[in-house]
């Protein structure tokens, strides 16, 4: 792209509609014809060679009436148990982004003040293997439709230019889902891969429910019950909430 410092601001605003432009084409040129199954595979693969600079990254979608995304994709495992972090201990940069609809940064997951403003996740996090993370909103019309989420293995900003490529790449990924949205055959207009997205966290619901019948609390309780058990012994959400379905956890028992 273009220097800015070289530009006139008319001049910048024409060579930044022509990146995000490019940018959108590589992207639903890349998902576009592929069958519904292999769609979150090549989303991320495209994201990961337009910002190689990271490490890895996921883009997760908001499930119906929550403000925590399920995982779509993730280029590894490291970003697959980020996103599985935040959501168990209900706190982190992507939970932050939705609810702000803006970039949130943790450019040092060792330090303050990111160690404060997170403690939880900041040390779950480093464990995982990640030093800095950053999440980018996925805008939609009226709120957050989900996230774009980046880490690096070495903390640090990240360079303005490599900021802006971010942006223009979760500006891209928003397209990408509307558009499949759109196009799926689906009345209701959610698409295999969108909806199919949803099955981990169906489990939580599902396991949330179980705990309230069972302890006699409230949904929010048995949710934090879930929670707290699944921080306690280095779990996520899932991975407990699948053993109180299979009845091999009763927290009862606790």
């Amino acid at each position: 792209m273009a220097d800015d410092g070289l530009l006139g601001d008319g001049d910048a605003e024409r060579a930044m509609d022509v990146e995000r432009t490019r940018i959108a084409h590589e992207l639903i040129g890349r998902v576009h014809g592929l069958p519904a199954a292999a769609v979150p595979e090549a989303l991320c693969e495209a994201c990961a060679t337009l910002l190689p600079e990271m490490s890895g990254l996921s883009v997760s979608v908001l499930g119906n009436g929550t403000s925590s995304g399920v995982v779509l994709c993730a280029s590894d495992e490291v970003s697959s148990r980020l996103a599985d972090i935040q959501y168990t201990l209900g706190e982190g940069p992507s939970l932050e982004a939705v609810r702000l609809r803006a970039p949130v940064s943790a450019t040092d997951l060792g330090s303050p003040p990111d160690t404060r403003r997170w403690p939880l996740f900041s040390v779950q996090a480093s464990r995982a293997g990640a030093a800095a993370a950053f999440s980018l909103p996925l805008a939609g019309a009226g709120a957050a439709l989900g996230t774009l989420d980046l880490y690096r293995d070495v903390p640090g900003s990240l360079p303005v230019e490599r900021v802006r490529t971010a942006l223009l790449v979760a500006d891209a990924v928003t397209l990408t889902v509307v558009a499949l949205d759109h196009a799926s055959p689906d009345p209701e207009g959610v698409v295999t891969w969108l909806s199919g997205a949803e099955t981990d966290r169906e489990e939580v619901h599902q396991a949330t429910g179980m705990i309230m019948v069972q302890l006699g609390v409230s949904a929010e309780e048995a949710l934090l019950r879930l929670r707290a058990r699944a921080f306690a012994q280095g779990s996520t959400a899932v991975e407990v909430a699948r053993a109180v379905l299979n009845r091999s956890l009763d927290l009862r028992d606790d």
